[in-house]
């Protein structure tokens, strides 16, 4: 069968032969044994639902053992032959081109180019799910196939509940991720529900389809170092030669030596798998591999005299590397740490004194002495920081529960009045205040045909469009402006594209609407191909993440979540093409909820009034309620939008004289 075909049918007609797991394949951790015996046989049954009764005997057997083997039941079996990638928009078999747009992005989620580790359908994050198993993956492409203009397919947690009639202007799919009982929310609840099949967790832009690879970040994590130089150099000053050290080369956190190299400093990032770091390596994220501390050493010193600007993987744990520096005096300038400290528990983060693999067997075999050992190092961590900072580095939390973590562990990470942390989150310091309360966040696109040519149309627009806002732009703004038309101008060179033909910028709602009106009249001219808007969830008001996103966010509010459901119930009715929300994403599961969306331009009228309406909200909602919490830079932006827009009216603040509140208790 083709590939077409392979999508229509669905789940197979007849049972595929088993399939071993290649040997070279980035697996998973294996996760917790939290199921009793009979939640055990519950798992099962729940699997078999998706199978005929003929094959029932023969599965049970095997997704037992896969349960057993992995602590889920991937279905492995059903992975199709066909390689998963981002092909172009017209390869799908699609009765709408919004499906097929869909049915791109989650192959893209899911190519092994793109993917942490695609056999278990985990995109990064360490468990940051498409979908929970092939056969959920099997009924999404093939529901997507056949869907119509006036239907929606709603996904519970990767399971595709069904088609429903809805209308041409509703949303073609609607995600909902990990959405549990808040009682029933802690980090054993999802481990639970994800093994028995019934919730799972999408980070943030895994399961919502919207994962770029690392390019995904790297503006962001270059705009966050940029600016964490800016703090700490005196003005004319340059970061080369300057050390930046930081851990984790998976997922999101591959990003970080490429952002380096942009921002013109040293990177050091450890990481202790091998294998994602030489992934990293050999896809041209990062400069050289070291995995001798003392190498290391010799290496970051000659750096440092030479002023070079250069990224180093070392391949062992960063709290060696924070310690052995500490010995040998070495300064560091910005310290951060980006492992997936939202999973500490199951192989998001890893003790000093075992190696990777030790580690990964304890995981499974004993998972109480791993806590303690994850736990050790953390303090460990902290301390060695705590040295460091003594000296003069700028630290700050890299929003992936470290500091969360680690004063859980004890750690001495608390401020004098033991209720904040020590250290600032990087929204509090530096993107909160410089980027998402004036509406820069991290806008994306995809080109759905697959061409560089149309990548390289799409950056021009882009450009010419910021640069053309920037003439009439406020002072307040024009450093941000400047930093994103410098990084869309050479976004090419840094040759950051993985897997589908995409770009991000940040921008605020102008920009936004104004580079895809832009967009949209190039596809209706036949200049470009259809195109795919979407954004990071870690953005100006879709997300809700009080140590993170909406850690600049001082009125008592930052532990409420409706500003992103609101956000993605008002994304739904303004014409996006689908719409996502999750519990969980970047610092775990029951600590943030966030929302996503994805809207294909296709040249149309009828598209371009909904980008207008949808970007704008997508935007504003997030600065109305940074306004309304008493940030300054907010409260300016959306004034000036309020001027732009007659047709928005904005609740504002009155701020009240701290003298006026002096003794009232």
């Amino acid at each position: 069968m083709d590939f077409k075909a392979q999508i229509l049918q669905g789940i197979p007609s007849k049972l595929p032969a088993r399939k071993e797991y290649p040997k070279d394949a980035n697996r998973a951790p294996k996760r917790k044994d939290i199921l009793s015996v009979e939640e055990k046989t519950l798992a099962i049954k729940n699997a078999l639902r998706y199978f005929p009764k003929d094959w029932h005997t023969e599965l049970a057997e095997e997704f037992a053992n896969e349960l057993k083997e992995f602590g889920r039941i991937y279905m492995y079996r059903f992975k199709p032959n066909y390689k998963i990638h981002a092909r172009s928009i017209t390869d799908y078999p699609a009765k709408t081109k919004q499906a097929a747009a869909i049915m791109l992005m989650i192959q893209n989620n899911l190519n092994p180019d793109v993917a942490q580790h695609p056999e278990e359908l985990i995109t990064y994050g360490g468990n940051g799910a498409v979908f929970q198993n092939w056969a959920q993956y099997l009924l999404v492409m093939q529901y997507l196939a056949n869907m119509t203009e006036e239907q929606t397919l709603h996904l519970y947690s990767g399971h595709p509940m069904g088609l429903f009639p809805s209308s041409k202007n509703a949303p073609r799919v609607v995600v909902t991720n990990g959405m549990t009982i808040p009682n029933y929310s802690k980090p054993n609840d999802w481990e639970k529900m994800n093994a028995l099949g019934v919730s799972q967790y999408g980070q943030m832009t895994a399961g919502s389809f919207m994962y770029i690879g690392p390019q995904g970040i790297v503006h962001g994590t270059t705009i966050t170092v940029m600016n964490a130089f800016r703090k700490i150099l005196k003005k004319d000053e340059k970061p080369n030669g300057k050390i930046f050290l930081t851990a984790g080369l998976g997922g999101m956190s591959g990003a970080q030596p490429k952002a380096g190299n942009i921002a013109g400093c040293i990177t050091i990032c450890a990481e202790v798998n091998r294998k994602a770091a030489t992934k990293r390596y050999e896809q041209g994220w990062v400069d050289l591999l070291i995995d001798d501390i003392d190498d290391l050493v010799e290496r970051t010193l000659a750096a440092q005299q030479n002023n070079e600007v250069i990224s180093i993987a070392f391949i062992g744990n960063v709290v060696d590397v924070w310690e052995k520096f500490d010995e040998e005096n070495i300064f560091i300038h910005i310290g951060s740490d980006q492992t997936s400290l939202h999973i500490p528990w199951t192989g998001g983060y890893y003790p000093t004194d075992i190696s990777y693999e030790e580690a990964t067997i304890l995981i499974k075999e004993n998972p109480t002495l791993f806590k303690e050992k994850v736990q050790e190092t953390l303090r460990r961590h902290a301390r060695s920081i705590n040295n460091h900072t003594k000296k003069g580095t700028y630290f700050f939390d890299y929003g992936n529960a470290f500091l969360l973590e680690a004063s859980r562990a004890g750690a001495d990470v608390m401020a004098e009045n033991n209720i904040d942390f020590k250290y600032p989150s990087y929204v509090q310091d530096i993107l909160g205040p410089m980027c998402f309360d004036y509406g820069f966040g991290p806008f994306r696109w995809v080109c759905a045909s697959g061409k560089q040519e149309d990548l390289d149309k799409t950056d021009k627009i882009a450009a010419v469009v910021l640069q053309e806002i920037m003439q009439n732009s406020p002072a307040e703004i024009q450093l941000q402006m400047q930093d994103n038309i410098t990084w869309i101008e050479n976004a090419k060179s840094n040759k950051m594209v993985v897997g589908s033909k995409a770009r991000i910028l940040y921008a605020d709602a102008e920009g936004r609407v104004k580079i895809a009106k832009a967009f949209n009249n190039a596809i209706k001219n036949g200049e470009i191909g259809p195109v795919i808007l979407g954004r990071d969830h870690h953005d100006v008001s879709g997300t809700d993440s009080p140590f993170r996103e909406t850690s600049n966010i001082y009125d008592g509010s930052k532990f409420t979540a409706d500003m992103a459901i609101q956000n993605v119930i008002g994304d739904s009715f303004r014409g996006a093409t689908w719409v996502s929300i999750h519990n969980g994403g970047g610092v775990g599961w029951g600590e943030v909820i966030n929302g996503g969306f994805g809207m294909l331009l296709d040249g149309t009228k009828e598209t371009e009034k909904k980008l207008k309406s949808m970007l704008f909200y997508d935007v504003n909602n997030g600065i109305a309620r940074r306004s309304w919490a008493r940030n300054e830079e907010a409260i300016f932006a959306i004034k000036r939008e309020m001027k732009r827009t007659p047709n928005l009216k904005i609740t504002l603040p009155n701020l009240v004289e701290e003298t006026i509140l002096k003794d009232l208790f």
